[in-house]
């Protein structure tokens, strides 16, 4: 994972980042790396000097944008685009849905002559129209109610895509609102929060004497977990295709148990799908920095480097959709289902968060002297204020059906939200919190024990692996985040939390006499009232679920009491105030998140469903038939049945049991669908149609360990994860 340094040095220009040659080689992945990008370089290089300058203001300042500018840069980036084979435009947008969106528009304009023109004005680059009433909107315009609006987004450059087939589309980052003006996507809120954090921030830095930054602003690193299997093992697997994830299938007699997968050396086949990946998104000015084995088998994961937020969740949704079309190029499918395999590792999206200056200072590097960084501990209580009085909203902005599967389960956090600190700045918060002077302990080195070896400098804090909320040097990693989300929503609420508790401490510091003293005050306050918050121990532990009720933490383990953290007046009062999402906004994603939620479910049951009818209850049946054929045909013969009785004996009964659990699954099935009031229908599917599922997956698992593997009807756990 990249430094915020990095981010700073790289990423400074809104994506125009260069890769330093360090070899021969590497010529080639400097002209490749933001080659299908309009980034700063490209701007400057094509626009008249007056257009840049008025643009880069737009971007920088939110200055508004005058038609003639647009007009300008329109059409530079169209002659850019047609340079480089394309043909067609697209806003492209993030509804509500969690993807993203696009409606494809040729350049073209007919002419008198019977001939066409090549044409794309600053009109068709600030606002599209697409249909609003085909995309979630939680009640904010009813289906009748069409229209909807795109509008640019500059902060984050435009780009080319190139699909199989070579054939290339400009793609303008755009949000997405309705005709009345609320916020339809992911993206609108977002900026809102990005708009609220840095002000907040700013008066933070002000009050305490930093005069020289002018915007703070929030930069993010998401790691990707995915996993990759044979095509010919998907196209054979329903519930795969239609749900992301197995709903059936017994763990591979080898699992992760020997942890040989984890950075172990990567196979030919995956080595050369990751070499097509990055060279996609390099193109594309993501900085795709790692790739690794993950600890399940088949399981994989990319880092980029830091960026803003918004171009990073920009980043993000594109790096999500290479993969899979990447993956399908080397005949093989990639899973951002946070659970696709039960009794093995799921997926998790790792979001390293931080704050950084518009001068390029990271705001939560601690420096080498962490106790004496006056700035940097304010900052500090400030986020730890946050994650406590809101460790609702973060854990409902970590909500899906996937995450209910994966979290707590042994390899990924807890539902209990804790910040991770270390141990030597919870010495340091804690002396503080005791109104005595706190040490550092200063540089420290590890002594490996051989000669030929350096010793190594020792960070200031471990890393702690089972930790929802850890501090890692100079960053938060929120680890809850959904592999197969966007994490726009989790950085929203993030950054409206910090936004309101630097609020508060701007607030205080701001009518202070004597700045230092009352920095102090606060610093000592936040760890006295909020300290129950940290924990650094092993958060899988069962006594952390006990200690952590004891400290009257939040444990929500399911989607549905999750979302109601966002439907509640706390966060109506939150996200309203600082103009991230007003009542009705807030509500309708409430509303559309709690449908997915049963959406979801309805699927993995009719999947189900269909699976047992259709595939495993013939082929288990006809079996029975084979056996029991034996069994009167060894009888006939006066040989020994006994054997062929009790493995018929068994089936028999898990069959009756399998038919029984699968009309009990189709009767709540049918009651959660007739279910109208969203929460009410969810709440079905919870505790209804999930356990249903369970027990009806239970008495399949159990006759795949009895049938000839011959025989069974879809690929095998050991087929899926080992053959490739």
């Amino acid at each position: 994972m990249g430094t915020i340094q990095e981010f700073a040095k790289i990423v400074s220009s809104n994506g125009d980042s260069k890769v330093k040659e360090t070899s021969k080689d590497s010529g080639s992945i400097a002209k490749i790396y933001g080659s299908n990008v309009f980034n700063d370089r490209v701007m400057n290089a094509r626009l008249p000097k007056d257009i840049y300058k008025a643009l880069r203001k737009t971007i920088e300042t939110g200055a508004p944008m005058t038609l003639e500018v647009a007009n300008v840069v329109a059409n530079t980036m169209k002659d850019w685009a047609i340079e480089k084979g394309a043909t067609h435009y697209t806003h492209w947008f993030q509804p509500l849905t969690g993807g993203t969106a696009e409606k494809h528009d040729s350049f073209i304009s007919p002419t008198s002559d019977g001939g066409v023109i090549l044409e794309f004005s600053g009109k068709q680059l600030i606002q599209g129209e697409p249909d609003a009433s085909s995309f979630p909107s939680g009640g904010l315009r009813a289906t009748f109610e069409a229209r909807g609006y795109t509008a640019w987004d500059c902060t984050s450059p435009a780009f080319l895509k190139e699909d199989g087939r070579g054939d290339v589309t400009l793609c303008i980052p755009t949000a997405f609102c309705s005709y009345t003006g609320e916020a339809l996507d992911k993206k609108t809120p977002l900026l809102r929060s990005m708009e609220a954090v840095s002000k907040q921030a700013l008066r933070v830095l002000r009050a305490l004497g930093n005069t020289t930054a002018k915007s703070v602003t929030s930069t993010v690193g998401p790691e990707q977990e995915y996993f990759l299997i044979d095509k010919k093992w998907y196209d054979k697997r329903i519930d795969l295709i239609s749900s992301g994830r197995t709903l059936f299938g017994v763990p591979a007699p080898k699992g992760q148990e020997l942890e040989d997968q984890y950075f172990g050396a990567i196979k030919d086949r995956i080595s050369s799908f990751m070499r097509d990946l990055d060279v996609e998104l390099w193109k594309m000015g993501v900085a795709a920095k790692t790739k690794h084995n993950e600890v399940a088998p088949a399981q994989y994961e990319l880092a980029p480097i830091f960026t803003t937020t918004n171009i990073a969740t920009d980043h993000n949704q594109l790096v999500m959709e290479t993969m899979q079309k990447v993956a399908l190029r080397h005949g093989l499918v990639c899973l951002l289902h946070e659970k696709p395999f039960a009794g093995i590792n799921g997926s998790g999206k790792h979001n390293n968060w931080s704050l950084a200056t518009d001068d390029g200072h990271n705001i939560l590097e601690p420096g080498k002297t962490p106790h004496d960084n006056e700035q940097f501990l304010v900052f500090l209580a400030a986020i730890i204020r946050a994650v406590d009085v809101h460790a609702d909203k973060l854990r409902a902005a970590a909500a899906n059906t996937g995450n209910d599967l994966r979290l707590g389960a042994n390899e990924a956090p807890p539902a209990i939200i804790s910040i991770f600190m270390g141990e030597e700045l919870t010495d340091i918060l804690e002396a503080l919190g005791k109104g005595k002077k706190a040490q550092s302990k200063g540089q420290h080195y590890l002594n490996i024990g051989v000669d030929t070896l350096p010793s190594l400098p020792k960070d200031n804090t471990d890393r702690n692996r089972t930790s929802p909320f850890a501090f890692t040097g100079n960053k938060f990693e929120f680890r809850m985040v959904p592999s197969s989300a966007s994490i726009s929503g989790p950085n929203t609420v993030l950054n409206t939390v910090v936004a309101e508790s630097l609020d508060h401490i701007a607030t205080r510091l701001e009518k202070a006499k004597d700045i230092n003293k009352e920095a102090a005050a606060i610093i000592k306050e936040v760890v006295n009232k909020h300290d129950r918050i940290i924990f650094n121990g092993n958060n899988y532990s069962p006594d952390w679920v006990k200690e952590a009720k004891k400290r009257s933490i939040p444990n929500i383990s399911n989607t549905v009491d999750a979302l109601a953290a966002m439907a509640n007046t706390s966060a109506e009062k939150l996200f309203s105030k600082y103009r991230v999402l007003s009542k009705e906004e807030l509500h309708s994603r409430y509303e559309i998140y709690l449908e997915i939620y049963s959406k979801n479910i309805n699927i993995e049951a009719q999947s189900s469903i269909r699976m047992v009818r259709q595939q495993y209850l013939p082929v288990v049946m006809n079996y029975s038939g084979q056996l029991a054929n034996t069994v009167t045909a060894l009888k006939s013969a006066g040989a020994s049945s006994a054997t062929q009785k009790d493995i018929l004996s068994e089936i028999s009964a898990l069959i009756a049991s399998a038919s029984k659990n699968l009309a009990a699954l189709e009767v709540v099935t049918k009651k959660a669908q007739a279910t109208s009031e969203a929460h009410a229908k969810a709440v079905v599917y919870r505790d209804k149609v999930v356990p249903a599922m369970s027990s009806l997956r239970a008495d399949i698992d159990a006759l795949e360990m009895l049938i000839p593997s011959s025989e069974w009807p879809v690929p095998s756990y050991a087929d899926m994860l080992f053959k490739f």
